[in-house]
């Protein structure tokens, strides 16, 4: 993937950055029975009431469904197209099995259309290759990681994500994430072998307020901008920088308090992200 810059004719493409999709091999629509409709829920759940704010419009999508699981041991598949995703920052590439069946996953880097890929604790070390964490070695680039044997990956999902198998002992193996975190997680959990594509996906810029509108994001006003009904830090006579440590609408802290509840995987972490070594 390139990144692509314009000039300047409207104030809109001055400063926009947007990617040339050369990774992308297709410009059809994706494959019908790998979908599924997504409704739109402008940040409200059941109720009707609004959860996640500054949420609604955007343009309308449908869900492609990716193969987070790699179960399909010991057949191998070709990949037939590299496509664009609109649910995710990375790409997805199509693969076409032995045996006829079609299924999509993450595209990592290096992975081209016509390369084979196979999941399998016999699988080579190159990307696309999925294998559990026991027949992998240490020091191996992985993303599309489980957390739990056999449930489906959960982790190192995004455009240019990237763990790094540190270390082996006993039935458990730490894990670099790209956080920063060294984890505990299971040998018998699948990975898949690579780094997710799409890497300069950071460096993309919208150019305009748009762009963001058709991404389904509403504008984000500031808590000082409001009145005191609304936020803890809203009133006050002209401008003010809010009289008290940044907060929520609710009160909760929002640089820097601990809000993990999870105490049960507590142990599973070795090193917290922003830790100094």
């Amino acid at each position: 993937m390139g990144l692509r810059t314009h000039n300047p004719t409207t104030p809109g493409v001055r400063g926009r950055i947007a990617p040339d999709f050369s990774d992308v091999t297709t410009g059809n629509q994706p494959l019908k029975a790998l979908t599924e409709s997504k409704n739109a829920t402008g940040g409200r759940n059941h109720y009707g009431r609004i959860t996640s704010r500054f949420r609604g419009g955007g343009h309308k999508r449908r869900f492609r469904r990716i193969d987070f699981k790699r179960d399909k041991v010991g057949v191998p598949a070709k990949v037939a197209t590299v496509e664009y995703d609109p649910n995710r920052s990375a790409r997805i590439a199509l693969l076409q099995y032995a045996d006829g069946e079609k299924r999509y996953i993450l595209c990592p880097v290096g992975l081209n259309v016509g390369d084979t890929v196979l999941s399998s604790r016999e699988a080579d070390i190159k990307p696309g290759n999925s294998l559990p964490l026991r027949f992998i070695p240490l020091g191996t680039t992985l993303h599309n990681i489980e957390l739990k044997i056999n449930a489906g990956a959960q982790i190192v999902r995004s455009a240019g994500g990237g763990a790094q198998l540190m270390a082996k002992e006993g039935d458990w193996g730490q894990l670099r994430l790209p956080s920063g975190e060294v984890r505990l997680i299971h040998l018998d959990c699948r990975a898949t072998v690579g780094q997710v594509g799409n890497v300069e996906h950071s460096s993309v810029h919208g150019g305009k307020a748009g762009r963001t509108r058709w991404k389904g994001r509403r504008p984000h006003n500031r808590g000082v901008t409001m009145n005191p009904v609304d936020h803890p830090m809203g009133g006050g006579e002209g401008r003010s920088s809010g009289g008290r440590h940044p907060c929520s609408p609710w009160g909760q802290l929002s640089k820097g308090l601990k809000t993990r509840e999870n105490k049960r995987t507590d142990r599973m972490i070795i090193k917290r992200r922003g830790e100094k070594s």
